[in-house]
């Protein structure tokens, strides 16, 4: 046989290979279509994205488009039960008030309150105390001091870890409290922590830590799962302090990577009642992935009294692609369509889904102040502009749409007539909504939303207007940026 032979025989082979791949995209195109109750738009993204690549396509969907099967998973039947019967109490309770008795916070949101509660088993907690940091080197200062002064034990669970010097500092002190009896589990996602190698996971339990992976990796590096990942980050210690919000673990939240410059993001730290929901959330997904329930011990279920300060109420809201509902979705839905005079948001990735996106255009053509402040910069291309079409469409709307130029912003919430707010690690995106594991505080307090809100508009100061002129006058290569990455926005 001659080389001329091999080659024929080799083009012939290729062309039954390349044949057979595209009848598998065809086929996919079809699941996806008929066997997976997806979004239609979700769906047609998904299906331009197979056949655009006709040869990978079917990977990529594979990697990133398929449901997870919503089995009952993240589930503690004896916790379950205690919240079940807390939540019943309090309806109870709320239904016995009339406007006059309930509390002055909850008279515009009794009906949010109810929702969170039905859906999300959001027991209502009083008597609260928040600090709000905005810094990095703020946050991990204050938490630091907290992990020192932990007794019993510390919930550490962030997407994304770094091996680095920040996360170096505080595993020396997470192995201090480990040598004086305190119990330390760290909770963190295989595609967010996927530069941390897994002999550093190895190092901490030799010291004495207990270590869960979210969905780890194959082999250390093969990353099968991009969707479905666990983007909460949460820290309680001892049932009496805890931290929620934006920022992750690595040199770059602390302002120490050029490309990011200032880390602007948006971190709660509750002390209170509060703190034992983000137990009760981090207990859920570490029994999830170790198998171990801390809710069978009785001092797990210990609430320490905290002589409050703030008093505030607020709820503990998750949501993730298990539940049949769209919890923190609907809560800014809720919160959106019921403002009366304001609405802020910050978001790094916005990307609404069609009944967010009609809210606020209505809202902003009722006469409510609608303002959205997004990052000056990209850290995802794509998603950026993707964002800055939607941004466009509201801007067109009346909507005032602030690009914040003082660094990058990573801060996501929103916040209502100077009443409530709700703040956490869900941004206003799809992903968010319904493809990731989000954990929120709903604060229904106004001296707090107030110090949300002043918060927000020093933030303005640092920040450019996109006005309709400036949209209309955009360059045509943006625009078709714009208009690919919108395309793709149901698969972002």
């Amino acid at each position: 046989m001659n080389w001329s032979e091999v080659w024929d025989i080799t083009k012939i082979v290729w062309k039954y290979v390349l044949q057979t791949l595209i009848v598998f995209d065809i086929l996919f195109a079809l699941i996806a279509i008929f066997f997976e109750r997806k979004n239609p738009k979700s769906v047609w993204a998904w299906i331009l994205v197979m056949m655009a690549l006709p040869y990978v396509g079917f990977v990529l969907y594979l990697l990133a488009g398929t449901t997870l099967n919503k089995r009952r998973i993240f589930r503690d039947k004896g916790f379950e039960e205690m919240l079940k019967n807390r939540v019943h109490e309090q309806k109870l309770e709320l239904e016995k008030m009339d406007e006059k008795e309930l509390p002055e916070e909850l008279v515009d949101f009794k009906s949010l309150v109810y929702y969170n509660m039905h859906n999300s088993y959001a027991v209502l907690s009083d008597g609260n105390d928040i600090d709000v940091f905005t810094s990095g080197q703020d946050k991990f200062e204050a938490l630091k001091n907290d992990l020192r002064s932990a007794k019993k034990f510390i919930d550490f669970q962030y997407y994304i870890i770094r091996n680095d010097e920040l996360f170096d500092e505080i595993v020396q002190i997470l192995k201090e409290k480990v040598d004086e009896g305190v119990e330390v589990r760290v909770l963190y996602d295989g595609l967010g922590a996927r530069s941390t190698p897994n002999r550093y996971w190895k190092k901490l339990r030799k010291m004495g830590i207990k270590v869960g992976g979210f969905w780890p990796a194959w082999f250390g590096k093969i990353q099968l799962r991009v969707n479905y990942r666990d983007h909460r980050k949460i820290v309680v210690i001892d049932n009496r302090v805890a931290y929620v919000g934006g920022f992750n673990i690595g040199r770059e939240y602390i302002d120490m990577e050029e490309k990011f410059g200032h880390w602007r993001d948006t971190h709660l730290r509750i002390t209170g009642s509060a703190a034992y929901m983000l137990h009760g959330r981090f207990a859920l997904d570490w029994a999830y992935i170790t198998g171990e329930k801390l809710f069978d011990r009785e001092d797990m279920r210990e609430i320490p009294l905290h002589d409050s300060r703030d008093k505030c109420y607020l709820q503990i809201v998750s949501s993730g692609p298990n539940s049949e509902e769209q919890q923190i979705r609907d809560n800014y839905l809720y919160m959106i369509s019921h403002a009366k005079e304001s609405i802020l948001i910050q978001s790094p990735y916005f990307i609404p889904d069609e009944s967010i996106l009609n809210a606020l255009k209505l809202a902003s053509q009722s006469g409510v102040d609608v303002r959205i402040m997004i990052p000056c910069k990209p850290d995802h291309p794509f998603v950026y502009w993707a964002t800055h079409c939607f941004v466009g469409d509201l801007v067109m709307a009346g909507v005032t749409c602030y690009k914040y130029e003082g660094g990058f912003l990573h801060a996501k919430g929103l916040i209502v007539d100077d009443e409530a707010y709700t703040y956490g690690t869900a941004n206003m995106d799809i992903r968010s909504f319904a493809l990731d594991f989000e954990v929120n505080a709903v604060v229904y307090d106004k001296k707090k939303a107030h110090e949300m809100t002043e918060i927000f508009m020093n933030d303005v100061k640092e920040c450019s207007v996109m006005t309709k002129e400036i949209y209309r006058n955009r360059k045509l290569f943006i625009r078709f940026k714009e208009q690919i990455s919108r395309l793709l926005a149901p698969v972002l």
